[in-house]
């Protein structure tokens, strides 16, 4: 198996796609970095602006450890599609190049395959996950130190400064466990299709059906909320609440879970029992 995955790993990244989320997140994250370092302080003064005639702050408010927080906020609405353009290309690739049949003839099992690639995929998020992580708390704390945290959830929350490092480690652990999802749900339509836009086109768009009826106000969709993973796609957040509370992870790391496994299952019965013609 480790022989496989490694396999897997070489073909994915000899692609030109597999960098091309890694360059949209090495091009943007420093831009808007830069772009925080000289007119960032804004955000700080909009957020505490309330509070500014009630309380003098103190500290270094405006930090890596902000707008690390901030680039979390904003990129996480645009990470999934670049996490499904190589989920999505790990099955409809092999059909696409016509590679299916001489894949099959090797002496391995198709669930061997099946799982091979699976765990490639799941190698390649996490990778994806670490880079950014990286890359957006390593340069913003180059470029602009540490402090406190402000965090603008249900309220106004200041971490202080030595507690915020584990709290950034489980949020990227959270948004890993989120990616996970998408990564399966591409896995699972690019197992019956033959070209790799159709898993991107169709993952995304699932993505936003289930956001519109997570956020629109209709007591209708009431029922099936607690059971759409989009529903914790900002799971990561629960991180930054005081206190931390695993209790308020269950749901979403449950329903998250469980959204790939059925992904998975579905994926790999359809792949084990696929006609190939080519």
């Amino acid at each position: 198996m480790i022989r496989l995955v490694t396999y897997e790993l070489v073909k994915t990244f000899l692609k030109k796609r597999t960098y091309l989320g890694f360059l949209i997140i090495l091009l943007i994250v420093p831009l808007i970095e830069v772009a925080m370092k000289i007119e960032g302080e804004g955000m700080v003064r909009m957020w505490t602006r309330g509070l500014q005639q009630d309380f003098f702050f103190v500290g270094n408010l405006f930090n890596g450890w902000i707008v690390a927080y901030a680039l979390m906020n904003s990129l996480w609405i645009h990470i999934p599609i670049l996490i499904s353009f190589v989920a999505g290309d790990m099955l409809a690739g092999e059909a696409t190049s016509g590679t299916y049949r001489l894949i099959l003839t090797r002496p391995v099992s198709r669930t061997g395959i099946f799982l091979s690639k699976y765990v490639a995929t799941l190698l390649y998020t996490l990778l994806f996950v670490c880079f950014l992580a990286l890359l957006s708390i390593g340069l913003g704390i180059a470029l602009l130190g540490t402090g406190q945290l402000l965090v603008p959830l249900e309220g106004l929350l200041i971490l202080p400064a030595d507690d915020i490092a584990w709290r950034f480690f489980v949020a990227y652990i959270l948004a890993f466990w989120s990616m996970t999802t998408i990564a399966s749900i591409a896995f699972f339509f690019s197992s019956f299709v033959e070209n790799a836009i159709g898993p991107i086109i169709a993952t995304m768009g699932t993505l936003i059906i289930f956001t519109i009826i997570v956020f629109i106000q209709l007591e209708f969709f009431d029922p099936i909320r607690p059971y759409l993973f989009a529903q914790y796609m900002n799971l990561w957040q629960n991180a930054f609440t005081h206190p931390f509370s695993l209790e308020s992870l269950q749901d979403g790391v449950l329903v998250q879970g469980l959204t790939s496994i059925v992904s998975v299952l579905g994926a790999w019965v359809i792949f084990v029992r696929k006609d190939i013609l080519s």
